[in-house]
């Protein structure tokens, strides 16, 4: 149970910095040296990464599972 919370909140992470990102941008359009787009999209790509890894750990160690109808196994 406890890494389904930790994916959910990952992708609320995730989406919560690309909109960061996205104001960052509004609001900076106008500043030639303004870094903080690129940082808060750098945040996106390491929450993706650990997601990544969290859905890769669960599915290799039995938590996760697909429920797909391809995907059943007898």
């Amino acid at each position: 149970m406890w890494l389904k919370i930790i994916i959910v909140l990952l992708l609320v992470a995730i989406v919560a910095s690309l909109f960061g990102a996205l104001g960052f941008l509004l609001k900076d359009a106008n500043v030639p040296q303004s870094r903080r787009t690129w940082y808060a999209l750098g945040i996106r790509i390491t929450l993706a990464v650990l997601l990544m890894i969290c859905l890769i750990y669960g599915f290799a160690s039995g938590i996760l599972h697909s429920q797909a109808p391809w995907d059943h196994r007898i």
